[in-house]
């Protein structure tokens, strides 16, 4: 009992300010607004810092990365394994969320002020052809650009590149590489300073938010929670049956429902894919797997393979676009949210704090204002632990697929 407090007590804390704020928000209605000012002055000491944070922890991570250096056909398996499972979670998900609208009956009007009021009116919109419109959401026309937090995905594909180059360079760029890595762990604990006002700070906007929405909002976020648990649940036994399935047929099957509950429980537990990978590791050797493919898959996953992560990317758009009235039937709109959930829940987790870069990076795409930030960051607080458990229990079925491709059927035992 002391190991779930400990694990989950920052959680519990957050949860219940965000509850607390919410209550305050019911009782005193448009008067909650008067905490509105320091709910701002943790969202903007947030955006302060999101812009280094971005390019020191994706740079670092890409220019000191180890992990990458086993090629052939195990990373070849890898990579088929990763970007399908990741990509039918996205599916999935969007499918049951047109199901369960989260947002259905919220009267978004509000909200809407909110876009007008933080949209600057002398801004003209473009329209632009299909081709420009994918080089100004991957680049900027000059390096100042990159500086701003409305700029995320530019900033990501110019950290990636500047860690690639750093890695090639190899020798002759460690000093580069240590000071990355030095550079993005100075910047995460100013995050951990500022998140110590983390409560308080969205409490208080929350409370102004609530008492501006009203309570409706609130049956919004019920519906999500209880949509993802559904989704969590034939995910895990439908869709993990299946995987171990492909892995090895019905031996498949038997083997990763045999050992899977201590992987599951551990992450249920701990909340932290990172604490997993021990377990893990020790869960696929018995499942079968190589241990050159387990010590490769497993602690690779963590970083780079969530479809947790991705079920609450989708959840968070589809809020959005909920609230906002926003139409997601067209197959180009279909096409770009599972892309953007996509890459929010793979490529994001593999940097520190890559849930909330993730959800900065869904309100640049969309053009959504920064402001809303804290609204969907109460999903990602809401759906933590199911999460883990899909993000690291997923890696040990992966494990076996990954082993069926690189060594052949029957490997697996």
């Amino acid at each position: 009992m002391k190991s779930f407090f400990k694990n989950y007590k920052d959680s519990m804390i957050l949860l219940g300010s965000i509850i607390l704020g919410g209550i305050v928000g019911i009782i005193f209605g448009e008067k909650a607004s008067v905490l509105k000012p320091f709910g701002d002055l943790f969202l903007n000491l947030m955006f302060m810092i999101i812009v280094p944070l971005v390019f020191l922890s994706v740079s670092s991570a890409i220019s000191n990365m180890n992990g990458m250096k086993r090629l052939g056909k195990i990373m070849g398996a890898i990579v088929i394994v990763f970007l399908s499972t990741a990509l039918i979670a996205a599916v999935i998900a969007f499918i049951g969320a047109l199901i369960m609208n989260p947002t259905k009956g919220i009267d978004y009007s509000v909200i809407k002020k909110i876009i007008t009021e933080n949209t600057n009116p002398t801004e003209k919109i473009k329209h632009l052809g299909i081709l420009q419109q994918i080089v100004n959401t991957f680049t900027v026309p000059d390096f100042v650009g990159l500086f701003s937090k409305n700029n995320m995905l530019q900033i990501i594909v110019f950290s990636i590149l500047f860690g690639i180059s750093t890695t090639m360079l190899g020798e002759k760029a460690q000093p580069v590489a240590k000071f990355l890595d030095s550079a993005s762990k100075v910047v995460m604990k100013m995050v951990k300073i500022i998140m110590y006002y983390a409560p308080i700070g969205l409490g208080c906007y929350f409370a102004a938010v609530i008492g501006e929405l009203g309570p409706q909002i609130l049956q919004g976020y019920l519906r999500v929670f209880i949509l993802y648990i559904i989704l969590s649940v034939v995910y895990y036994f439908g869709f993990f049956t299946l995987y171990a399935f492909l892995a090895n047929g019905k031996d498949g099957i038997r083997t990763f429902w045999k050992n899977a509950l201590t992987p599951t429980v551990t992450a249920l537990a701990t909340c932290s894919s990172a604490a997993c990978i021990p377990v893990n590791l020790e869960t696929t050797k018995k499942m079968g797997v190589p241990v050159d493919i387990a010590e490769t898959v497993i602690p690779l996953g963590a970083t780079i393979h969530k479809d947790g992560s991705v079920f609450g990317g989708i959840m968070k758009i589809v809020f959005l676009f909920g609230l906002f009235g926003k139409d997601m039937t067209s197959i180009s709109t279909i096409v770009g949210i599972i892309l953007v959930a996509f890459l929010v829940g793979a490529v994001m987790a593999a940097i520190p704090s890559g849930g909330m870069i993730g959800e900065m990076l869904i309100l640049s795409v969309y053009g959504f204002p920064p402001e809303l930030l804290p609204i969907i960051a109460v999903i990602s607080t809401i759906i933590d632990a199911p999460a883990t458990m899909l993000n690291s229990t997923g890696n040990t079925v992966c494990a076996m697929m990954v082993t069926r491709i690189v060594e052949g059927k029957k490997r697996v035992e």
